[in-house]
């Protein structure tokens, strides 16, 4: 099938081609019909999949064809983070250059001027944030009474990030008749009790389900002791890759911990996370997109919405506890079709995590021994709630001289 098939108008046929599309993704290829009929849809799909233009085209020739001209929002687009907001935003850009619509993306962290003049000079189709959104909306800037479609994308990461809440009373204040349509890559329970109340006689659309990874993207491990994993990525980045690269930490302090080191071996590296302004992620955006920064090195809230086109590497500098998760951070590469590579190190902490990751991809995952780090002698190391390394107490004996240090390794080791 090629986009001519859908039936699309000639201004946003012309805007695909001029973007290079020419085959619609599964999701698109599912989705772009019963959009345009105006039906309700819940979607299953991982990134890199193509969803956004799946409900972007279809969104932009229903309002093309209504030829509606006044100041109300027709169209909102719900999402977790900034950097997916912004990212949305210039799809509807790109798609629509062509159409005299307009669209506008606004989001918390910044000063909420050069948001409220535009709201005020009319707006076709809004992209926001939660927080932001319902600031807007108790300050009576934004009025979501003439609404006809939303959109809520991202779904379980809005769970994730505790902004169920905030959804439901973003829905109540939608009108009664509206089409819906629903993206979420999991669908937990209370995903599941959400999506029953918003939709009526959904079409259910399932591509690439999160268990599943890029057959494009070549996978790897990398066995390394812990302390040696940041000399582990300064070779890997010295000798190894000349590319972009972008680098996956747990947690805010490792992925500061992580660029600082890289800067200090001349590798230009810039951190992206929740501690950052808007405009330091942005820049550090701007500049790992135009190649001014070769090293990004990102917490998974704050990667959400990255899509940079030909990425080849991704690094998990850690496995995440959330097996799903590494289908979302290696979905960075190998997009569209392309080649991608990705590589996780792995240490006494990250073995359960890694068990866990190819019983929910059902591969496993090839180890890469030919690095001067490898060891063959990992042994899983439990966590305690905070996921540090767990430290049991234990109540001196008697006599201490016979004292033993505390134990917090299993007695089996990981060989490959």
């Amino acid at each position: 099938m090629n986009f001519s098939d859908l039936n699309l108008i000639d201004p946003i046929a012309k805007a695909l081609q001029e973007e290079g599309y020419t085959q619609p993704t599964p999701i698109q290829q599912k989705s772009i019909p019963h959009i345009l009929q105006g039906k309700d849809l819940l979607g299953t799909a991982q990134t890199g999949t193509g969803k956004t233009a799946a409900f972007a085209i279809p969104i932009l020739q229903n309002l093309a064809q209504k030829q509606q001209k006044n100041n109300n929002i027709k169209v909102l687009i719900l999402t977790p983070t900034r950097e997916l907001a912004i990212q949305i935003d210039e799809s509807f850009k790109s798609y629509g250059r062509h159409l005299r619509l307009r669209h506008l993306v606004v989001f918390g962290g910044v000063k909420q001027g050069a948001q409220e003049t535009a709201l005020r000079r009319g707006v076709d189709i809004l992209v926001a944030t939660p927080g932001r959104l319902l600031d807007f909306i108790s300050q009576g800037i934004i009025s979501l009474k003439h609404l006809e479609v939303f959109v809520l994308d991202e779904a379980d990461r809005m769970l994730d990030m505790g902004f169920v809440h905030d959804v439901k009373r973003i829905i109540k204040l939608l009108p009664a008749k509206r089409q819906t349509l629903f993206f979420s890559a999991t669908f937990p329970e209370e995903i599941n009790k959400l999506a029953n109340s918003m939709l009526t006689n959904p079409v259910q659309v399932e591509v690439a389900p999160v268990s599943a990874t890029a057959d494009t993207i070549q996978q790897k491990v990398y066995f390394v002791d812990k302390n040696d994993k940041l000399e582990l990525l300064t070779h890997i980045l010295q000798q190894d890759i000349k590319e972009s690269v972008l680098v996956f930490s747990r947690t805010k302090h490792g992925a500061d911990k992580i660029a600082r080191k890289l800067q200090s071996h001349k590798i230009s590296a810039e951190a992206i996370h929740g501690n950052k302004s808007q405009n330091q992620r942005q820049n550090a955006l701007t500049n790992f997109k135009s190649g001014k920064t070769r090293i990004l090195v990102a917490t998974d809230i704050a990667a959400r919405g990255i899509d940079i086109d030909d990425l080849k590497y991704v690094v998990n500098f850690e496995l995440s506890d959330v097996s799903e998760t590494y289908v979302h951070r290696i979905g960075r590469t190998g997009r569209a079709g392309a080649e991608g590579s990705s590589i996780s190190f792995v240490d006494g902490l990250d073995l359960l995590n890694l068990k866990n990751t190819e019983k929910l991809i059902g591969k496993k995952i090839p180890v890469e021994k030919n690095h001067p780090f490898h060891t063959d002698n990992l042994v899983v190391e439990k966590r305690d709630s905070n996921n540090k390394p767990f430290r049991p107490r234990t109540q001196a004996p008697a006599n201490n001289s016979h004292s033993k240090k505390p134990n917090n390794k299993s007695n089996f080791t990981r060989n490959r």
